[in-house]
């Protein structure tokens, strides 16, 4: 896909919902007793997996695309009722992980895959704290890796995880943990990554009737005589990721951009993107429901922004527009994502002219004197695909290859980033 460079970002974005929030809600109403309404569901590539995987495990749904609702009905303790099927959930982290924990604890034999990176994505600390737990699982091609065969037999009880790498694995024990034989108490080795994400599962558990003690993220526990409960209508935040386009978009060449769908109230761990752009200069302003970015002067940072993993990403490329060199710290997690986005990142900045130094847990960047018209790869990532599309702001137009990436979280982003842009 060529872009070319618009001369002014002006507008209004209304945000999809949130991918991590929406497949966390689609497994925490099928794990529920009741009916519940899901509300602003994102339709993208991993949630269709998710619905995919849920309907092939028994869970009975009715997905409306004009409301963008999905009414879901759950089983309660009796999750799944169907067995012996393998479910294939291409790239999708979120349904993996969680999947793998839910399904290892009724004896069901369900194989889980997916797509190629997803069998280079490690799973090991989740393996291996599952079966501290007594599950009966089983690598079925390379130790450490997908593709797993589980077959019940969790019980929770003291489990010991390595947080360093994923939180996703915290947060697919701590979803699994209500429904083992016995109170879970996980204790965390070593410095958890992505914090925010935990609170979001944290806070979406007792939104479905389950209390988890956190102790300083060193310790968690959850009793086993809870029940997951529908809170009858569900409404899925829009996605605080997908608005640090746009923000980042106003940041380098607005014009007044606002974001509607989420504000100064969510439970995102990305809404901090807003308060770095302002550290870096921009313009911010937060709503109840809505973000408002205008451009200004902007400077370089030095942070540690492991806990925003992925809004780091555009970080990255603000920081091509901003004086000075901006260094990105303790994103080592880069690495193990739907791509080695680490290296991705560092090797696609130095195509358009940045002077980069790739670390083994950070980026520094140096903006380029001069922007170079250049092919980029997204490595099948979306989010480097949505990342690099701010470099036609640049004042050349810039080729994205493999740009139909974005289905996996937000198939709309093209068109609405398109609709910001003011061209001659």
């Amino acid at each position: 896909m060529l872009l070319n460079s618009p001369y002014k970002i002006e507008g209004d974005i209304l945000l999809p919902g949130s991918k991590s929030i929406t497949n966390r809600a689609l497994l925490l109403a099928a794990l529920s007793n009741g009916i519940t309404c899901l509300q602003n569901v994102l339709y993208s590539d991993d949630v269709q997996y998710m619905l995919s995987a849920l309907k092939i495990l028994g869970i009975k749904y009715i997905y409306s695309h004009k409301n963008n609702s999905c009414y879901i009905h759950g089983q309660g303790r009796e999750f799944p009722k169907n067995k012996n099927t393998t479910l294939y959930l291409g790239n999708a982290g979120t349904a993996v992980r969680s999947l793998l924990s839910v399904l290892s604890i009724k004896n069901n034999n369900v194989i889980i895959t997916g797509d190629k990176r997803m069998q280079e994505r490690p799973i090991k600390h989740l393996f291996n704290a599952l079966i501290q737990g007594k599950a009966k699982i089983k690598y079925l091609k390379k130790i450490g890796f997908l593709p797993v065969l589980t077959n019940g037999g969790f019980i929770g009880g003291k489990i010991i995880l390595n947080g360093s790498i994923s939180s996703q694995f915290l947060t697919a024990l701590l979803i699994a943990s209500p429904y083992a034989s016995l109170n879970t108490k996980i204790v965390i080795k070593g410095e958890l990554v992505s914090k925010p994400y935990v609170n979001i599962t944290i806070k979406m558990m007792k939104s479905f009737g389950i209390n988890v003690k956190n102790y300083k993220y060193k310790i968690f526990y959850i009793s086993n005589n809870q029940n997951y409960i529908s809170p009858i209508n569900y409404y899925i935040e829009s996605d605080a990721s997908s608005a640090s386009y746009f923000l980042s978009a106003a940041a380098i060449k607005g014009g007044k951009v606002r974001v509607f769908g989420v504000g100064k109230n969510s439970i995102q761990g990305d809404i901090k993107f807003g308060k770095i752009l302002k550290k870096m200069g921009a313009k911010i302003s937060f709503k109840e429901n809505q973000i408002i970015c205008k451009r200004n002067k902007l400077i370089s940072i030095d942070m540690d922004l492991n806990d925003i993993p992925d809004a780091a990403m555009t970080i990255a490329i603000t920081a091509l527009f901003a004086d000075g060199i901006t260094t990105i710290r303790n994103i080592y997690n880069w690495r193990v994502k739907e791509t080695d986005r680490l290296h991705a990142m560092a090797t696609e900045l130095k195509k358009i002219g940045a002077i980069v130094k790739e670390g083994r847990d950070y980026l520094q960047i140096c903006p380029p004197k001069f922007f170079k018209q250049s092919e980029i790869c997204t490595y099948n990532d979306h989010r480097i695909a949505m990342c690099f599309s701010l470099i036609s702001l640049s004042g050349i137009p810039i080729t994205l290859i493999n740009s139909e990436c974005i289905n996996k979280t937000f198939p709309d982003y093209f068109s609405k980033f398109f609709s910001i842009c003011k061209y001659k």
